[in-house]
């Protein structure tokens, strides 16, 4: 219980902390003509074709900010991004961010799915996905991702509280077993997705992926 509460205090602050560091002021309409090269990934407008790569549209501004400013500063290792944001000015991040949270998200969906959980047992995995979104695992000290990212999935802007509703499942999954291995470090000092992930296991984080990529 005092893992869990030291977490939930985490997420918390967290938030407080990311709106004071970061400042999103971009222009979309400017962003729009510095994002061609994106649409081979990303899609014409954010909205990815491929699992492996994000949607971006309506993701909220200041979320998509820190994330190209972190990787622009190396702080957030993604290969197909290494070197892409190289000459790329703050002001051009910023509108480039802004392009993007402009943009109309579409959803792509879960799906009917069972997994097997550690005991070996397999369930519905629609129903854990639900389960852990709202109401967290008391038993392993998994918070429920209600707190941060919404009943709904939107997220919480002004926090940079990343929306998760109608993200590809596939790739919430790798950042969850990212964070889980340590091999994603730019959830702030206080490691609050690190702190959660580590606790969760391969169904738990392939469930709530999939339940999350249905929330709208």
């Amino acid at each position: 219980m005092k893992t869990a509460l030291r977490t939930m205090i985490s997420f918390l602050c967290l938030g407080a902390a990311l709106a004071a560091h970061v400042h999103a002021a971009g222009d979309a309409v400017k962003g729009e003509s510095l994002v061609a090269a994106c649409a081979a990934c990303h899609g014409a407008n954010g909205n990815s074709a491929v699992a492996n790569f994000p949607n971006l549209a309506g993701q909220g501004e200041k979320y998509l900010l820190k994330q190209l400013q972190d990787i622009k500063e190396k702080l957030r290792d993604i290969p197909e991004m290494v070197g892409q944001l190289d000459a790329s000015s703050d002001q051009d991040l910023q509108d480039m961010a802004a392009y993007y949270a402009k943009q109309p998200l579409q959803l792509t969906g879960s799906v009917e799915q069972t997994v097997q959980v550690n005991s070996g047992l397999k369930v519905d995995g629609l129903k854990l996905g639900a389960a852990v979104y709202r109401a967290g695992n008391m038993e392993t000290a998994v918070p429920a991702c209600t707190g941060c990212h919404s009943p709904t999935g939107q997220g919480n802007a002004p926090a940079s509280y990343p929306r998760l509703g109608g993200q590809h499942a596939d790739y919430i999954a790798k950042q969850l077993r990212d964070f889980r291995a340590g091999n994603r470090l730019n959830d702030g000092d206080a490691m609050v997705m690190r702190g959660v992930a580590e606790h969760m296991s391969d169904a738990e984080i392939d469930a709530v992926a999939n339940f999350i990529a249905g929330l709208n």
